[in-house]
């Protein structure tokens, strides 16, 4: 068996070496930047549009691709780590990760920069499961409440804070330094990585076994799937044929990794650990929160540009709350984990983070920092609250053999949960928001005193400024209309959110209590 080739699971606490601890939050920062450049973009490609000289087609690949490669390796990355082992798989893709960084400052053109985003998301990928897989191995059970609120942390924090600290260096410095932030960090990740983890040994025998038509199934099935969501709501899905011939890949490609995946020996993807009753609702939980993550995340900035005007940086001040929340709720979380049932404290952080939407449903176009602070603080203090408990509850009776693999599969749940939760909302705001305009129009007619009162108003007020006011009172009363059902839309988001954040509290008593031996042992 493959597993044979693994080193031992760690029993004892005196086993955990000082090495060990320092590898593994070398691993940390490395997922920590990794992931931190999903988002870092995000409030900055205007900047990168202006500075490439490329399209409005063209800019959003340079989040797209990113998406597409490393939603593909997170999932490959169990089985390479059991191969070729977590130290030179981290070691590659750290070292790998910061060339491409590099290459993304250097790039003199949109499909340079495309092509090292590409890269940059495939090798960052390969760093992200493997921090939860040494969590779980490497750390005995008894320091749980201590390891899982870190990579709870590191996981949801850093895609809060990406606009934020992309924004900062855009407006301060250039976009160039978007990526050049990694290139010192990403040398001493990759050197330290090389020096320190030693959790495991590689079994190269499976290189022999590795199945190649599997990968182009999985890159099929994840790669079509990721690009459909993310170019489907701006382009009225099907009515693409790029979209709708990606939908057939798509398909195809995912009925050729699930067969390959239960009918090969050595299957490029495991997917033995859903099995576990624990780690399948978790899983379920996981996507869900990456709903409630990513889909949030998005929403903040897009009212504050869209609506209240804010640039980037302003952006990024104003959403850095949630970010200070959740540092802030790591200690509170890890402490809870060790003190209340597990299952309870899954459901205390699903119903806080749902009240937190719910107060959004009262959002007018004129809210502000002050009206947004408490919804922010309690979303931030319900995401680690949520995370670490289905961190614990999913990973934490798995057998160690079964780790990687489900690590892997574990974080791809989570990714696939942002991207369809980012689809959706895409395609509700814009069906929506042009539904409440028209309502909206049909209310305000000639008959209605109030509209015809507000609309003489500033006709008024352009006529005396020598405008032509009864032109511009129509201009002016439509933009507000848009603004409104524009705010309205978002409202109705806001609601499907708590409603699915409320319903799923009680799937947490379908999970069954981690035991304090589960997880390491492999009994």
């Amino acid at each position: 068996m493959a597993s044979t080739a693994t080193a031992a699971p760690l029993d004892a606490a005196s086993e955990l070496t000082p090495r060990r601890i320092l590898g593994f939050m070398v691993m940390v920062f490395g997922m920590f930047m990794a992931i931190l450049d999903i988002q870092i973009v995000s409030a900055s490609l205007p900047d990168i549009q202006a500075g490439l000289g490329a399209s409005p087609d063209e800019i959003s690949w340079v989040q797209t691709s990113y998406l597409i490669a490393e939603v593909i390796m997170i999932p490959l990355s169990g089985f390479l780590a059991r191969m070729m082992s977590t130290r030179i798989l981290f070691t590659l893709s750290a070292g790998g990760f910061t060339a491409a960084s590099f290459m993304c400052a250097t790039s003199g053109s949109i499909n340079e920069m495309i092509l090292w985003r590409a890269l940059q998301g495939f090798l960052g990928g390969g760093m992200i499961p493997s921090v939860f897989t040494a969590a779980f191995t490497i750390f005995p059970p008894s320091k749980r409440n201590i390891v899982s609120p870190v990579i709870g942390l590191i996981a949801t924090l850093a895609p809060t804070v990406g606009p934020t600290i992309g924004g900062y260096l855009s407006h301060t410095m250039s976009w160039h330094w978007l990526f050049l932030v990694n290139v010192l960090p990403g040398i001493a990740v990759t050197i330290g990585a090389w020096s320190l983890i030693d959790f495991d040994r590689p079994n190269w025998s499976l290189f022999n076994r590795f199945d190649w038509w599997g990968l182009l199934a999985l890159a099929a099935f994840l790669g079509g799937l990721e690009f459909v969501l993310e170019e489907g709501p701006s382009n009225d899905w099907f009515a693409d044929h790029m979209v709708a011939i990606l939908t057939i890949v798509m398909a195809v490609g995912a009925i050729a990794t699930f067969w390959r995946a239960f009918t090969r020996e050595e299957p490029i993807v495991d997917l033995s650990a859903f099995g576990d009753i624990n780690f399948a609702v978790g899983s379920i939980f996981s996507f869900v929160m990456g709903v409630g993550l990513y889909g949030l995340t998005y929403l903040y900035p897009l009212y504050l540009g869209s609506v209240r005007g804010y640039d980037s940086l302003m952006i990024g001040e104003t959403v850095f709350i949630s970010g200070l929340a959740m540092f802030a709720g790591a200690p509170l979380a890890g402490i809870l984990s060790s003190k209340i049932d597990l299952r309870i404290m899954l459901m205390t952080g699903f119903v806080g983070f749902a009240i937190s939407t719910w107060m959004l449903t009262a959002m007018t176009a004129e809210w502000d920092f002050s009206e947004l602070l408490v919804p922010q603080i309690l979303r931030g203090l319900s995401l680690m609250v949520c995370m670490v408990p289905i961190n614990n509850l999913a990973l934490g009776t798995l057998p160690a053999d079964k780790m990687k693999g489900a690590s892997g599969l574990y974080n791809l749940t989570r990714n696939l949960g942002g991207a369809v939760g980012l689809a959706v909302i895409n395609t509700l705001l814009t069906d929506r928001s042009a539904l409440h305009y028209q309502r909206l129009t049909d209310a305000v007619s000639w008959t209605n005193s109030v509209a015809v009162e507000q609309l003489g108003a500033m006709e008024s007020a352009l006529t005396a400024r020598g405008l032509d006011g009864e032109t511009g009172a129509l201009v002016q009363m439509s933009a507000r209309l848009h603004g409104q059902a524009t705010v309205m839309s978002f409202i109705d988001i806001f609601v499907i959110i708590t409603v699915i954040f409320g319903g799923l509290a009680l799937g947490a008593l379908l999970m069954q209590p981690a035991q304090k031996s589960a997880g390491t042992s492999g009994h």
